[in-house]
């Protein structure tokens, strides 16, 4: 009789996001975690199958529509739920993100049934996967921790409408200034002295497109200016604030509709 195959693949990283410690894929079909602590925040989406897990003392799972949120010092487990396994993509927050305070409700509701937090997750392990894009991971990010703490206080909803056209102008001034420099939404924040959450979403509600969204074109713009001048698609992109050809290349092509080598004068 054929025996099921032991599978363990893993992929962990620490991208350069303010309060993320760290970011870890996995894949078990056989592995179960042993009792264990973070002294992290458990951000827990599940991609495949399910997870059982004991959380002082009760156990809870992880179907495919629910956000689980572990909180730091608290001994938990982990099991595959399901023949097959599971696939996990987790995100490893500190206390910037998340304060003590919110522990006990964590404890008392780990799992989140809410599918706009589920899908943020997701866009979320997006953006943190690709360099260059730290803006719009800390942008999400933010976003997603407001939304936590909302299930985590009682508050319901966190999309709240928030108008504020001057603080928007005022994030636009600073992005146009350092197009090529780039500023993180912690620096943006505090240059500004708003909250980061409230910083994003008074730019969205002003100008249609979020503060990531706006620099990337930004940045588009000015290398098509370049390549225009003659530069090689290597040289353009770190001179308009890429991280590198590739960076450029993937944000060319989406909004431009071809790669920087094609567009550059006498492309075939």
């Amino acid at each position: 009789m054929a025996t099921r195959q032991d599978v363990t693949e893993v992929t962990a990283w620490r991208p350069r996001v303010p309060g993320v410690t760290e970011v870890f894929h996995a894949h078990f079909t056989e592995y179960a975690y042993p009792m264990h602590v973070h002294d992290a925040w458990t951000l827990l989406i599940v991609d495949d199958g399910a997870v059982r897990y004991d959380l002082d003392r009760h156990e809870h799972g992880t179907p495919h529509d629910t956000v689980s949120l572990l909180p730091p010092h608290v001994p938990h487990n982990g099991s595959p739920a399901t023949p097959g396994g599971f696939r996990k993509r987790v995100v490893y927050l500190d206390s910037s993100r998340l304060g003590e305070e919110l522990i006990g409700p964590a404890v008392d509701r780990p799992d989140l049934r809410d599918p706009v937090l589920r899908r943020r997750v997701g866009q979320l392990h997006a953006a943190l996967a690709r360099r260059g894009d730290e803006l719009e991971a800390e942008s999400r990010l933010t976003l997603v921790g407001e939304r936590l703490r909302d299930h985590l206080r009682g508050r319901g909803d966190g999309d709240r409408a928030r108008r504020d056209p001057s603080l928007a102008r005022a994030l636009r001034e600073l992005l146009d200034a350092r197009v090529v420099d780039g500023v993180s939404l912690e620096e943006a924040a505090r240059l500004l002295r708003a909250h980061p959450a409230h910083l994003v979403r008074a730019f969205s509600g002003a100008y249609g497109i979020a503060p990531h969204q706006y620099l990337m074109s930004r940045r588009v713009g000015r290398a098509r200016r370049l390549l225009l001048d003659g530069l090689a698609p290597g040289e353009a992109a770190p001179a308009a604030g890429f991280y590198d050809q590739a960076h450029l290349t993937r944000h060319f092509k989406r909004l431009v509709g071809v790669t920087p080598g094609r567009y550059r004068p006498g492309a075939a």
